[in-house]
């Protein structure tokens, strides 16, 4: 699980100068973009998803597909990169995605839906993630 960043902030003040606004709601806030707004919603490039946090790599391009959610949709992370956690905010009950490295919010993993073999799907949003292309 490589990394491009290896010194972590450790406040709330440092990830802020880390992060552009948004980016800061949607990781440290656990915000959602809007539908359909994001940049890699649509992206079919080659490449490495890494997390916009701390470079974490997270999912590889091969790994995406169009679930036409809003959001880019994986069926599989990299082993031991995205930590699942209980998220009963919003009155339900759903399955946050954090990066394992710096704790970033990425979004919700949705099980059992049949859009792929492995019937699995990261909802992610794309002010998470960054494309490293091929």
């Amino acid at each position: 699980m490589a990394t491009e960043e290896t010194t972590l902030p450790t406040t709330e003040d440092e990830w802020r100068i880390r992060l552009d606004p948004d980016e800061f709601r949607v990781l440290r806030q656990a915000g959602t973009e809007p539908a359909w707004s994001g940049e890699y919603v649509s992206t079919k490039d080659e490449g490495m998803y890494r997390c916009r946090g701390c470079g974490t790599e997270l999912y590889p391009s091969d790994t995406k597909f169009d679930s036409h959610c809003g959001w880019p949709s994986f069926d599989d992370a990299i082993p031991g990169a995205v930590k699942e956690i209980e998220d009963r905010s919003h009155g339900m009950t759903r399955v946050e995605i954090r990066c394992a490295n710096c704790d970033g919010h990425l979004g919700h993993v949705f099980k059992g839906e049949g859009f792929t073999p492995k019937n699995t799907r990261h909802c992610v949003n794309s002010l998470s993630i960054r494309l490293d292309p091929k």
